[in-house]
């Protein structure tokens, strides 16, 4: 009885998977994936360390204050009155004591004012009856007023409690401020993508630089097609990216969450947060995916990893020219531009990302995904015929041509 005839090579897709396969788990199970892992956590740290020591440092030193220097007696009326008002005015500053004059002794307040030592904006002297306040014009013009109400406190002329205000809270919000609001969200949601994009596109290029000195590359191309090896490779790296997105965001969601934040205290895009989410996964994957293939052929023609930084660099420089592109295109929605940058394949999921978050109709997503899988599968076709031609040599020689033209000139010269 025969055997029953073994068919040939894999599929295409049925290749991929098997090259997906082998670069997501060789690459996961990797020690040099924890480090990976653990890379934006120190520009975090070391962020919010600066930015805690920032904010103490500017609450301690940047608030200005405002100095007394009267008589023992007129400093404490008008201290008592001065915090007094302080409890309703919260942006007034501290007052602090600088002198405590006896009767008539000379205080000078303009070198109080300018003293290195201290922290003071502007001094008041005088009396109770005839405050003198010294300081730039900005300030004293902007401070009159509640050391007058101080100084009138002082010497009994005022109320000794201030009435409460009622506010009346008739209009919660704006359609001005609900579009200022979506801008902001989709100015975020452009640049988290845009970021994460270019960090994490980059280890497709590596991968396939490291294959090609070491011939693995080769031999994978003898035993399955060049198209599958690519997109493959493409898969296995965004899946890659995938996982370490989902480490990220749920080690910062945790903390987020901890520290009393929620999506309610953020404007919500215009498709609602759910469906925006949804979106930012299917862009990011494009985006990655358009990204990556790009690199893939760059790495088939680079040989080393100097070739690879000069080819590289302005491919990085168009995509950062996209994504302005698609920042400039978000501010004029229905435009001409904006339409455009829809249409270009690499701005096309930062633009149809804003416009999630400004225009809640679903449809023109869908074109717009259908559209940038075509252009994936265009470019990662491209890629893997450059990868043929320069690399396995299996296109038609390069110069051949020229070769059979010169090769006839000089068979004529000869029989001339």
């Amino acid at each position: 009885m025969s055997a029953a005839p073994v068919s040939g090579r894999l599929s295409t897709l049925a290749a991929a998977l098997v090259i997906a396969r082998r670069d997501f788990t060789a690459i996961l199970f990797s020690r040099s994936f924890f480090f990976f892992l653990l890379g934006p956590l120190f520009p975090l740290i070391v962020g919010g360390l600066a930015g805690g020591i920032g904010a103490s440092v500017k609450e301690t030193t940047a608030r200005p204050e405002l100095g007394i220097a009267m008589s023992k007696a007129d400093v404490a009326a008008m201290s008592a009155a001065y915090r007094q008002l302080q409890g309703q005015l919260a942006y007034l500053p501290d007052l602090v004591v600088v002198a405590e004059l006896e009767p008539g002794q000379a205080f000078d307040a303009g070198a109080a004012v300018r003293d290195r030592k201290q922290n003071l904006a502007a001094v008041i002297t005088g009396t109770p009856a005839q405050p003198v306040l010294t300081g730039t014009r900005d300030l004293i013009e902007r401070w009159q007023g509640p050391v007058s109400l101080a100084a009138a406190q002082a010497l009994g002329n005022a109320p000794a409690s201030y009435p409460k205000v009622e506010l009346s809270n008739l209009v919660t919000k704006t359609t001005a401020d609900e579009n200022r609001s979506r801008v902001t969200t989709a100015q975020l949601g452009q640049t988290v993508l845009f970021l994460l994009t270019m960090l994490l596109a980059g280890m497709v290029l590596s991968n396939l630089v490291e294959e090609k000195g070491n011939k693995i590359i080769e031999i994978l191309a003898a035993a399955i097609p060049m198209d599958a090896v690519f997109l493959g490779k493409l898969f296995a790296m965004l899946a890659v990216s995938w996982v370490g997105i989902t480490v990220w965001g749920v080690t910062g969601t945790a903390v987020w969450l901890a520290a009393g934040n929620s999506l309610a205290d953020y404007p919500a895009p215009a498709v609602g947060w759910p469906m925006f989410f949804g979106l930012a996964v299917l862009y990011f994957s494009m985006g990655y995916l358009l990204l990556g293939s790009l690199f893939l052929a760059i790495g088939s023609m680079a040989s080393t990893v100097r070739e690879v930084q000069t080819l590289s660099m302005p491919v990085t420089m168009l995509q950062l020219l996209n994504f302005f592109f698609a920042s400039y295109a978000m501010a004029r929605p229905g435009s001409a531009i904006e339409i455009a940058a829809t249409v270009v394949p690499f701005s096309s999921p930062f633009a149809m990302l804003a416009r999630a978050a400004q225009d809640p109709r679903l449809w023109t997503h869908g074109l717009a995904l259908a559209w940038q899988v075509v252009c994936v599968a265009i470019c990662v076709k491209a890629g893997a015929t450059l990868f043929r031609k320069w690399v396995m040599k299996s296109g038609p020689a390069r110069g051949g041509r020229k070769r059979r033209w010169f090769g006839r000139r000089a068979k004529a010269e000869t029989a001339v």
